[in-house]
């Protein structure tokens, strides 16, 4: 088992009371929290590391006798349940959704398994409903946060016309969350984005756990999918069968996905969504001392995934030395890619891409 580099994405379960989130977060991160059958079970956020799986590491670290492996991560926070009303501090209102704001990714926990013992906070409902009504109260939530905002920043000293035409763009978007829709689907002047503190529920990227059991209907799957769209990733989980899978032996556990039609597990599935709605790609740095896989955004280059691992180096950045993973292991390391000619020098705008094996090289 490697060691836990705390610097990957922070993932924020969502949804209604009694939906699973709580048996989700424990299958995810094998943690005992309370998952009673009662609304409003989790009060405080309950929050865990997972290490994200990379066989590539273990190849990395053989090559070079690395001492410790340090796996990427996964900050997983079980939120409490939000009802309806939430954003007017019904249930356990606007604190839970303040919770949601430090997140980087929304996992939208949905109500499919049926389960006459678990109990709803509505007598009557539909998995879209519960969606839908969550969604409805992020979506006040932003129109708060911006009404509030706009009711600050007319009494700033901005330039006039740079306010005016900010006034009149937040208008707009408060004109667009009216209407139901995500700030995500907003179109944002640079000078909007620029505002760091105006941080919206609805702008971050969110993907849907449909939480299933044996008893699932899949229509109602079919239908659920179809109305939210492709835009909006969707992922099933089985609580109960997932459990199962963990306790095998990694072989098995192989052959029994298999079996059930699955490539990954679900933490894997999970870990998969999370990368690309967030654009992150992994690079490795790797020696005798030490191997480890970075979470990168799609668009850093050299200079800047270099500041990922200490801004003294970013500071003192001279140049990368590089290789693709699958050139690194065939060559047998450092030496081996040297003298194959595949060992690359590049400069700070070089494009760090998937996979990549970096030296950094400094001088502060």
């Amino acid at each position: 088992m490697g060691i836990l580099n705390k610097m990957g994405f922070k993932c924020g379960l969502v949804g209604m009371p009694n939906v699973g989130k709580s048996s989700i977060f424990n299958l995810l991160t094998e943690q005992k929290i309370p998952a009673n059958n009662y609304p409003f079970c989790t009060i405080d956020p309950n929050i865990a590391y997972v290490q994200v799986p990379d066989k590539r590491l273990i190849a990395l670290g053989e090559t070079n006798k690395s001492e410790n492996i340090v796996n990427a991560s996964i900050e997983f926070v079980d939120i409490a349940g939000l009802i309806k009303g939430a954003s007017k501090g019904e249930g356990l209102g606007n604190e839970f959704l303040s919770n949601i704001n430090s997140t980087d990714v929304i996992a939208h926990v949905v109500r499919f398994f049926k389960d006459k013992e678990v109990i709803h906070v509505k007598d009557n409902y539909t998995p879209l409903e519960d969606f839908e009504d969550i969604n409805l109260e992020l979506i006040l939530a932003d129109i708060n946060t911006i009404e509030k905002y706009l009711e600050r920043f007319k009494k700033s000293k901005t330039d006039p016309k740079e306010k005016e035409a900010l006034i009149i763009e937040m208008t707009e978007l408060l004109n667009h969350l009216s209407e139901d829709n995500f700030a995500s689907s907003f179109i944002f002047s640079d000078e909007l984005i620029a505002l760091n503190d105006l941080k919206l529920l609805t702008n971050k990227p969110m993907f849907v756990i449909g939480n299933i059991n044996e008893q699932s209907d899949q229509k109602e799957i079919d239908e659920f999918i179809k109305v939210i769209g492709p835009d909006i990733p969707f992922v099933t989980i089985d609580v109960g069968l997932e459990q199962d899978i963990t306790e095998l032996d990694e072989n098995d556990q192989e052959e029994f996905l298999k079996d059930l039609g699955l490539t990954e597990s679900a933490l894997s599935r999970i870990i998969t969504n999370g990368y690309k709605l967030l654009g992150l790609k992994t690079f490795f740095t790797s020696g005798p001392k030490e191997t480890r896989a970075w979470a990168a955004k799609k668009g850093f280059n050299a200079r800047d995934c270099s500041g990922i691992i200490h801004t003294d180096i970013k500071k003192g950045f001279i140049r990368a030395e590089t290789v693709a993973y699958n050139d690194y292991i065939k060559h047998n390391g450092d030496q081996g890619s040297k003298t194959a000619g595949v060992w690359r020098q590049e400069g700070k705008d070089y494009m760090v891409v998937e996979g990549d094996v970096i030296y950094f090289r400094f001088n502060v």
